[in-house]
């Protein structure tokens, strides 16, 4: 293997992987005015489709960086619903389902006056959205994306960085302010640092088959839902619509003790089904779900990101999308210490903030995990009165644990950093759940959505920094004198004072990641305020 430079590029970010966490964090970053470059080892994206939902948090994060209309009009057509059934077999008994709307219908706006959000969540497999991020990612300026491109070694030097990286049989060396590590369950970045995950090692084992069959789109046509879940020969499985057309993931859920090796998945999709189907197998992989998070975020100048720092069960597409939430927790602050308006010992707030949420969600999604696929009687496949009897148990069973799996609000809008260094009066909140969420301002929370007169949301309206909320006859003047003194960037929106409830507070701090920093009265000091949510009460504990 050829060096190939001997006088090393210089980078403000090195991003490592191009999925979805990494791309968000790059367009992140070069939004804010960071140089940042992305590599990615893999030349081509994996066949298999992997996370299939996009939450509405992540569409919200989206929508800021201005990619959430393309992500909203690829996936399903326009006029799929997706909506989620339960059946004995895909051409048996209906047990329960779940209804949601098309996109079609969220692009029409229909009941958005009561959404909790401005962009619900969107049923779009990987394989759609990630060609959507990187045609972003590559006309946004300032922002380098390299495929084929895989990092060899990590070397810490004072002040930077230094990543050799190896792309067409020659290695050269890059010299970074700081590394991000966003490859994976197998990361590189997290292997280098000798940081290990802790967890269950196995709570399922999977076969997941990526099909083409014209046969099963006509039967799925009969009564369309975004996914079907069957109970076939003591097996919990799903077939997911991909296209809305040909194209069908099937997962199959085992003890995680069981061998899929010699499972075979034509025979597993014909269980399914009901009967044998035509059909073409593009791809099969067999995996196991766990629930396991790093150790550390962070060791000096690196951190980790995505699967790289927490892996679990994808039972409705929370790993990808805590992944998403870690990028624009992490983007700000870094943003912040390369723009200036904060000393870098506020990057030591990221795993503070998003460790707690990665353990929590862990213990989280298992639980759910572990209810959503609890055992189910062969009975519900008998006729007569014992068939009903088992098949409306199930029923029941189903309307308990499967809602808060498919429109988690706890997810999306209840995860917290109430403990955090930089949150002023958070500190008695809540643990985070996955169905629970109050929609009132509380620090350390996302900011709760509401629709302005014009139209927009009120997340609409918050600065690329800080913003400060007003709700009243509110002098606002010392707060811009305090921001211009410490160099932080604070736009300042009047709030109407017409949701009391939702906004208890004369004056509202939020975060460039929207969620609140501070609330409080104009007794408030702005300048110890902005110190502590910028961080430089941790650069100087004395004070």
């Amino acid at each position: 293997m050829n060096r190939a430079n001997d006088n090393p590029e210089k980078i403000g970010v090195l991003v490592v992987g191009a999925g979805p966490t990494g791309l968000t964090l790059g367009l992140d970053l070069a939004r804010r005015g960071v140089p940042c470059q992305v590599i990615e080892a893999g030349t081509e994206r994996p066949v298999n489709p992997r996370c299939n939902t996009t939450s509405a948090r992540s569409m919200e994060i989206f929508r800021r960086l201005g990619v959430a209309d393309d992500v909203r009009r690829a996936g399903l057509p326009g006029h799929y619903p997706t909506s989620v059934q339960y059946r004995t077999t895909m051409r048996g008994t209906e047990l329960f389902r779940l209804p949601f709307p098309s996109s079609d219908d969220v692009l029409s706006g229909i009941g958005r006056a009561d959404w909790p959000t401005p962009e619900p969540q969107h049923r779009i497999s990987q394989i759609f959205l990630e060609p959507i991020l990187e045609e972003h990612a590559r006309r946004t300026p300032g922002l380098t994306l390299e495929r084929g491109c895989r990092l060899v070694e990590l070397r810490e030097h004072p002040g930077h960085v230094e990543a050799v990286v190896e792309s067409g049989g020659q290695t050269r060396s890059l010299l970074c302010d700081y590394v991000v590590g966003c490859d994976g369950a197998h990361s590189v970045v997290r292997r280098g640092l000798g940081v290990r995950y802790e967890g269950v090692e196995a709570i399922r084992n999977f076969v997941s088959t990526f099909v083409r069959s014209p046969e099963l789109g006509r039967l799925a046509a009969r009564d369309r839902a975004w996914t079907y879940w069957t109970f076939a020969d003591g097996l919990q499985s799903s077939l997911i619509a991909i296209d809305g057309g040909d194209r069908w993931l099937h997962h199959v859920a085992f003890s995680p003790d069981h061998d899929t090796s010699t499972e075979d998945p034509e025979k597993l999709l014909t269980a399914a089904v009901g009967g044998p189907i035509d059909h073409e197998v593009l791809g099969t992989v067999r995996w196991t779900g766990r629930q396991l998070v790093a150790t550390t975020y962070q060791r000096g100048r690196v951190f980790l990101a995505g699967d790289a720092a927490h892996i679990w069960i994808p039972v409705g597409g929370f790993g990808m999308n805590t992944g998403i939430q870690d990028a624009v927790t992490l983007g700000w602050m870094l943003a912040a210490v390369h723009q200036g308006w904060a000393p870098a010992e506020l990057l030591q707030a990221y795993e503070r903030e998003r460790k707690p949420v990665g353990d929590q969600f862990a213990g989280a999604v298992g639980r759910a995990a572990q209810a959503s696929l609890a055992e189910v009687p062969d009975e519900i496949h008998a006729e007569g009165a014992d068939g009903d009897r088992a098949r409306r148990e199930l029923a029941q069973r189903l309307a308990r644990t499967e809602p808060h799996r498919y429109s988690p609000d706890g997810f999306s809008f209840g995860y917290h950093y109430a403990h955090s260094p930089l949150v002023l009066g958070g500190a008695d909140q809540p643990a985070i759940e996955m169905g629970a969420y109050e929609s009132r301002a509380r620090p350390g929370f996302r900011l709760p959505h509401v629709w302005l007169p014009d139209g927009s949301s009120v997340l609409d309206v918050l600065g690329a920094g800080f913003t400060l909320l007003r709700t009243g006859d509110v002098d606002a003047e010392k707060w811009r004198a305090a921001a211009a003194g410490l160099g932080v960037p604070l736009t300042v929106f009047d709030l109407p004072a017409q949701w009391p409830d939702r906004f208890p507070s004369d004056l509202i701090l939020v975060r460039p990641d929207q969620h609140v920093a501070w609330m409080g009265t104009t007794d408030a000091r702005p300048d110890d305020v902005l110190a502590t949510v910028t961080g430089r009460r941790l650069a100087s504990p004395a004070s």
